[in-house]
């Protein structure tokens, strides 16, 4: 009996020192798993800042596109409103008026159609109220469809034609002086409309006076 408590005496330092070990070893377990949950979250935490730093850069970039947009909006001049089938524009920061073969020439004809007289008017009319120190630039464009027999040597000379029967008008009928105008015929070339159809044909054969301030 004796022998028996002797021997459970000696066993329970050696129990004891086993739990102690196990807690540790737990524990350290615990910390290893705490440290690499830290470090975890320190790579999201770093990734997240990445996307929020991206994020606000956008909103700047779109913030500084919309402003530029309402500048330019805001800046943008306001396109006059005007009748008889003409068309307003513009090309860069000159104001363009179109005036379409249709209202203003017979088909390979270079004299004015009484009907494009009304149009041509209010176009001298907004040049020397709105525009009276500018040059006016009347450029004459025509199809691709070669002359046959309207008697001009080719589509060149039938712009250039119809270009100078638009300035002949504006300065002689309407008052607009002859030394702020230039003319010009470009023909068949820097077309605006494809050449292949009827309603493309039609869109090219024009003339058009760009107003250079």
């Amino acid at each position: 009996m004796k022998t028996r408590a002797l021997a459970f005496l000696a066993f329970l330092p050696l129990a004891a020192g086993c739990a102690s070990q196990k807690v540790i070893d737990d524990y350290e377990a615990e910390i290893g798993a705490l440290r690499e949950e830290r470090t975890a979250l320190k790579a999201e935490n770093t990734g997240l800042r990445g996307q929020l730093d991206q994020t606000q850069m956008a909103l700047s970039n779109a913030s500084s596109e919309l402003d530029q947009a309402h500048t330019q909006e805001a800046t943008m001049p306001t396109l006059p409103q005007l009748g008889g089938g003409l068309e307003v524009g513009m090309r860069g920061s000159d104001l363009v008026i179109t005036v379409p073969s249709s209202i203003s020439f017979s088909s390979g004809k270079a004299t004015l159609a009484k009907q494009g007289e009304a149009p041509l008017r209010e176009v001298a009319q907004l040049l020397l109220n709105e525009h009276p120190n500018a040059q006016y630039w009347i450029e004459g464009y025509t199809d691709t469809d070669q002359i046959k027999k309207s008697g001009f040597k080719s589509n060149r000379d039938l712009s250039m034609q119809r270009a100078m029967s638009v300035h002949r008008f504006l300065v002689e009928k309407c008052g607009v002086p002859d030394e702020a105008c230039v003319v010009a015929g470009h023909g068949e070339y820097d077309p605006v409309a494809d050449n292949t159809t009827k309603a493309g044909k039609a869109r090219n054969r024009r003339v058009e006076i760009v107003v250079h301030e």
